[in-house]
């Protein structure tokens, strides 16, 4: 058996990470497109957006629409949005219940939100 080398079988390995050898490194930095809901929520923000420039500006709305804006470069980037962000656009809606009855477009986002 001198001399035969190991027989090593590697599968598929789309979607993983993985490192050979004594000094090996690897990095995962997973950007994909998020799920079918933060894909959704994504469309849903930047209606919203859209809805929001033809209502007259307040304090709340700008508060919101910035939350929207970072919310939206947040999927962009990471293809999801993170807890923390959701909670806040579900605080600011809900702060904003006047404006989920005059736009369908908040509703929506309210509605992917879980509120």
């Amino acid at each position: 058996m001198a001399g035969e080398e190991p027989n090593v079988r590697i599968g598929d390995v789309s979607g993983s990470t993985f490192a050979i050898g004594s000094h090996a490194h690897a990095e995962s930095h997973q950007h994909g497109s998020g799920g079918p809901g933060d894909q959704e929520l994504l469309r849903a923000v930047r209606e919203l957006r859209a809805d929001l420039e033809r209502v007259r500006g307040t304090e709340q709305t700008a508060a919101l629409d910035t939350a929207l804006a970072e919310t939206e470069a947040e999927i962009a980037r990471t293809g999801q949005a993170g807890p923390t962000r959701r909670e806040r656009l579900r605080q600011l809606l809900d702060d904003s219940q006047a404006l989920l009855s005059v736009l369908a477009s908040a509703g929506a986002v309210a509605g992917l939100l879980g509120m």
